[in-house]
């Protein structure tokens, strides 16, 4: 096991990468949690442990490697491919062309479902739902049921599908949810439950299976022992990243797949757990060596290749006071004299001018502004921050922007597309059908009743009565619906032939649909990639682009551009200055997040995160007071912070401590809290009042 390809990993990253290779009459080893620290080469060692099993002569068609993205799983098998080569020559290719079984959960549950849909009473040509689709299609069945006219306010259809979805998830009970995360919700526990019902039974009728589906069917047939045994019997090995965000369900299948745990690998950081709202339990992770007997192996990953010493002296101190955890501290051989520092600033305004001035600073001494990042915990606590930016002219991307399929003319293509291939999807059908001109809810709605209960839909769809402004629109409506489901154009001039379609109806509707165009000429370059239209709409649902071209927020003048991110979006990213705002209780941890020690342990591993993004330079900010607006009893007022309690008095000598700005000595200014003596506007708007 000393061969070449191995001698630059250290010693944890190769004790990871061999485990349980080569042992006698071909045996496989027994399941290994890989604790991975930030920045310790996780991506590196897990790519490694892939490529020594195809060396040591696993059959790539009997590996599955699941991660949290189609991109990181197509970097995770080029790797393979690259490390395969320096070792097997010429055959390295050929094997590693056959490490198919590589993708998201949800992506590989879709491929599963989709073979196994006869044993399971589904129809193999179901088509998947994406949350806003999902979220319409649960709308309709409030509607039908008539909680959208209830005397008291009943809960959004975004709300409700965030309830559905958490409890499927975590499998958990619907009181158990409303009770820990929407106890606003709590009164409507039997209409929810009836909601729900209502919910899955439309999705059955239609045909549809939503994201959480995907999981969902797959975990309830890993109950069936026959089906669980001939489905995880397909692998040999199962490797798993980023364990530590996985949630309940997800769990459920893997033990599934392999009850004794021989060959499963996963890979993760507790520390970095920071996913609960979307259903991730560390649970999973701190509670994986018992799940099995014997126990799994532990290999702990600590060395880190991206942070300055004192910057992870920092980091360790921060999440050394977590409740539990796997015990690690990371190291590095990179020395420095600077230490990770604690910035007073009087209030937001003087946050943000501080910011920028040091991200100037930064740049004159030659770093880039893409090397320098802003991270902060809730997407508005940038808002001054950006005024100040836009008023230095510092061009920033900003993460978390409108998402390529949330836009509404992707939407439309995609909504044709789907109807074709499932004609009994009402979500679909109903957006498009109001494309047409005169076409409201009832026509459609009336369309839609009228096909589900036709043996021949598209004859039935050319016969109905349409509204005098549709009428010149309705043939070739229905001609191109019957045309996508004969399938004679073939893929990927089936989409062609979509946009032309819907090109006068976006010109029409919108009125920048010049550059709306250019997302639908970007989405058939998309498709041009897959085989066809079914693999098409389901890996475009399961893994969207992350923004459209135009509304991504890059600046287009500008090659160099600042980045600011919230934590949950920084995860994995790295850069040589990062700057964290609002370094308070009460942002970090949030007020919404202290409801239980649960939820505090998480905020603490959220601070930890963006700490351990930076490379070179780190700067916590701590304001010393906000300004409030509108409170009923007080009217506007200042509030005073104090630190975060995740930096108490005994770990502050670890960082620098300064107050912006300098006060000049012999001074009488003060930069620390101040109690306002006259609030004159205050005084004016009580005039009127």
């Amino acid at each position: 096991m000393n061969a070449a390809h191995l001698e630059k990993l250290n010693d944890g990253q190769r004790a990871a990468v061999v485990h349980g290779i080569g042992l006698p009459d071909g045996r496989v080893g027994g399941p290994l949690l890989i604790i991975a620290g930030a920045g310790s080469g996780k991506t590196n060692t897990l790519a490694h442990r892939v490529a020594q099993l195809i060396i040591a002569g696993a059959d790539p068609r009997r590996i599955l490697l699941m991660t949290f993205s189609r991109r990181a799983a197509s970097e995770m098998a080029k790797r393979v491919a690259r490390i395969c080569a320096r070792v097997l020559g010429d055959k390295a290719g050929v094997l590693t062309d056959a490490l198919t079984w590589s993708g998201t959960f949800h992506g590989i549950g879709a491929r599963i479902l989709r073979e196994y849909a006869v044993e399971l009473g589904l129809d193999p040509q179901f088509t998947i739902h994406d949350r806003e689709d999902s979220a319409d299609l649960m709308n309709l069945v409030r509607h039908d049921l008539g909680f959208s006219k209830t005397q008291n306010r009943f809960p959004t259809k975004g709300t409700c599908l965030s309830i559905y979805s958490r409890a499927v998830n975590a499998e958990a009970s619907l009181e158990d949810v409303l009770r820990a995360s929407f106890p606003w919700c709590a009164a409507w526990g039997k209409e929810l439950r009836g909601l729900f019902a209502g919910y899955v039974e439309a999705k059955q009728i239609q045909n549809v299976l939503d994201y959480d589906d995907l999981l969902l069917y797959w975990a309830q047939t890993m109950g069936d022992v026959t089906l669980a045994g001939e489905i995880g019997g397909r692998w040999d090995h199962v490797l798993v990243d980023e364990y530590q965000d996985t949630n309940r369900l997800q769990a459920t299948i893997l033990t599934g797949l392999k009850p004794a745990g021989r060959g499963l690998t996963v890979v993760g950081d507790d520390a970095q757990a920071i996913y609960s709202f979307r259903a991730a339990t560390v649970r999973n992770i701190l509670d994986f060596p018992k799940a099995f007997s014997p126990a799994a192996e532990v290999i702990t990953l600590d060395r880190n290749y991206r942070s300055t010493q004192p910057i992870l002296a920092a980091a360790n101190g921060v999440i050394g006071l977590a409740k539990e955890r796997f015990t690690k501290n990371l190291w590095t051989d990179r020395p420095s004299n600077e230490r990770p520092r604690l910035i007073t600033v009087r209030d937001e305004a003087d946050q943000a001018k501080f910011v920028a001035e040091e991200i100037l600073a930064n740049r004159e001494s030659g770093m880039r502004l893409k090397d320098q990042a802003v991270l902060f915990r809730a997407s508005h606590h940038s808002g001054p921050l950006e005024v100040e930016l836009t008023r230095r002219n510092i061009p920033f991307v900003k993460f978390g922007g409108l998402k390529f399929l949330d836009s509404a003319h992707v939407k439309d293509m995609l909504a044709a597309l789907r109807f074709a291939q499932n004609i009994r999807d009402r979500v679909a059908g109903f957006r498009l059908l109001q494309l047409l001109p005169g076409v409201g809810p009832a026509t459609a709605q009336n369309a839609l009743d009228a096909i589900a209960e036709s043996a021949d839909p598209i004859e039935t769809l050319a016969r109905l009565p349409c509204p005098a402004r549709a009428q010149s629109e309705w043939p070739g409506f229905v001609d191109l619906i019957a045309g996508l489901r004969s399938g004679t154009s073939g893929w990927p001039a089936e989409i062609a032939q979509v946009r032309a379609w819907y090109e006068p109806h976006l010109e029409r509707i919108h009125e920048d649909f010049e550059m709306r165009r250019a997302d639908l000429l970007q989405l058939e370059d998309i498709a041009a990639g897959y085989p066809g239209r079914e693999r098409f709409l389901t890996e475009i649902t399961l893994d969207p682009p992350d923004a459209t071209s135009g509304q991504a927020g890059v600046p287009l003048l500008d090659e160099d551009y600042l980045i600011l991110s919230t934590i949950h979006s920084a995860k994995g990213q790295e850069w040589g200055a990062v700057f964290v705002l609002n370094t308070v209780d009460g942002c970090i941890p949030s007020d919404l997040g202290v409801g239980t020690s649960d939820d505090i342990e998480e905020e603490r591993r959220l601070l930890y995160v963006a700490m351990t993004r930076a490379k070179d330079s780190l700067n916590l900010v701590v304001p010393q007071r906000f300004f409030t607006h509108g409170q009923s009893s007080t009217g506007d007022r200042h509030v005073y912070a104090s630190r975060t309690r995740f930096i108490p008095a005994h770990l502050v000598d670890l960082f620098e401590r300064r107050a912006w700005p300098t006060v000049p000595s012999g001074s009488n200014s003060s930069i620390g809290p101040r109690k306002v003596r006259l609030d004159v506007g205050a005084r004016m708007r009580g005039m009127w009042r």
